[in-house]
């Protein structure tokens, strides 16, 4: 049986997990491309499945002042990611969950894509980043599946 102090940290790990894939979804639809790359180890990817695989903090805020990500931004977006599924490892852990990115049309809101994740992440003396998240559109594949399978 865990420890009292074992069952906190795992508690307070957790929801610092959360907090940081949180933090994902306003960071990208203000533009703050520093701020998402803060999220991620310096040698961390983020790998979008037919779109991108981009490895290391400036890659990954490459992302968001890309020109696709910014044209997503003016035409006015939302990031949504929805609750997590938690797996701790000591000092590692995945999540698993979903995201939705929606974009308004001009007159409505209309769903952009609806995504698989697993992020991979570590704890060090900052605390938790990423050091890998896959993101892949769910459209029947068995490969967008398999990121949110145990």
């Amino acid at each position: 049986m865990p420890t009292l102090e074992e069952r906190l940290q795992a508690l307070e790990d957790r929801e610092a997990i959360r907090a940081l894939i949180a933090r994902y979804g306003p960071l990208a639809d203000s533009g703050d491309a520093a701020g998402v790359a803060a999220l991620w180890t310096g040698d961390g990817s983020y790998a979008v499945h037919g779109f991108a695989d981009a490895v290391g903090r400036e890659a990954v805020a490459g992302l968001i002042e890309g020109t696709y990500h910014q044209q997503l931004m003016a035409d006015g977006c939302a990031h949504v990611l929805g609750p997590v599924a938690i797996d701790l490892a000591g000092s590692s852990a995945t999540a698993r969950g979903h995201s939705l990115v929606l974009r308004w049309t001009g007159s409505q809101f209309e769903v952009l894509r609806v995504a698989a994740n697993r992020w991979h992440l570590a704890r060090g003396a900052d605390g938790w980043q990423v050091t890998r998240r896959e993101n892949a559109l769910l459209q029947g594949d068995a490969a967008a599946r398999a990121l949110l399978a145990e």
